[in-house]
């Protein structure tokens, strides 16, 4: 029998026994089931989270498989949030993990209760029905976004997300690296802020590689 101290050692030599058992009464939503949200997963799904839940309508495409850690071949055709979960089952027996096969429209009509709710979409419009639906809830969550070799990372709390310039912009090529750089980022503001550690909110990050292959960390603060 696999003992809880035992699976979660590392992170109670980090923050002790309170901090971890806490976790267990988190709740997270990720939407989207993606390169962000198999990462998200992966990350979050083993970290001694009570409950995570994903959101997405899609299957698996050969072409998702290269940067979408928790797809192999033989998942094609298959609905990416049943596989996703399949796999955080599989790596953690204390993980209670829901898949939810349908739109963030349909999804939010539920009106179920987070303590956070984490982006993997990859559209602007959807990015801001989860702002609006967030603070409707009273509830933070967490941007993400990839292309190329660039991403960018925000806590959202107060800002507004109406910053940004609704478009159906298509992203261009994405490398597998950056994807779970991101996430990882992503992945460990949740983390900190679940945890009860400090977290700058409404804070972007964005990062790059410029043209001597230097990697760039920018900040901007996001306006209410």
């Amino acid at each position: 029998m696999i003992k809880r101290e035992d699976y979660f050692n590392r992170q109670i030599q980090l923050w002790g026994e309170e901090v971890q058992s806490s976790l267990e009464d988190k709740k997270i939503a990720i939407i989207g089931s993606g390169g962000l949200g198999c990462s998200l997963a992966l990350a979050l799904g083993t970290s001694g989270i009570g409950r995570v839940d994903i959101v997405d309508f899609d299957t698996v495409g050969l072409h998702n498989i290269h940067r979408q850690v928790a797809f192999m071949i033989k998942d094609e055709g298959r609905l990416k949030a049943e596989v996703t979960v399949e796999m955080m089952r599989a790596k953690n027996p204390f993980v209670k993990a829901n898949a939810f096969n349908m739109n963030f429209e349909k999804f939010k009509e539920l009106e179920n209760d987070y303590d956070l709710i984490l982006d993997a979409t990859d559209n602007l419009q959807t990015r801001e029905d989860i702002d609006t639906y967030a603070k409707s809830i009273n509830t933070p969550w967490i941007y993400a976004s990839v292309e190329e070799f660039n991403g960018q990372v925000c806590f959202f709390e107060k800002a507004s997300f109406g910053v940004f310039n609704i478009s159906n912009h298509t992203p261009g090529g994405i490398t597998a690296p950056i994807v779970m750089h991101i996430a990882s980022l992503q992945a460990n503001l949740a983390l900190r802020y679940l945890a009860g550690l400090s977290v700058l909110k409404d804070k972007l990050y964005y990062l790059y590689f410029n043209s001597d292959g230097e990697l760039i960390t920018q900040k901007f603060s996001m306006p209410s």
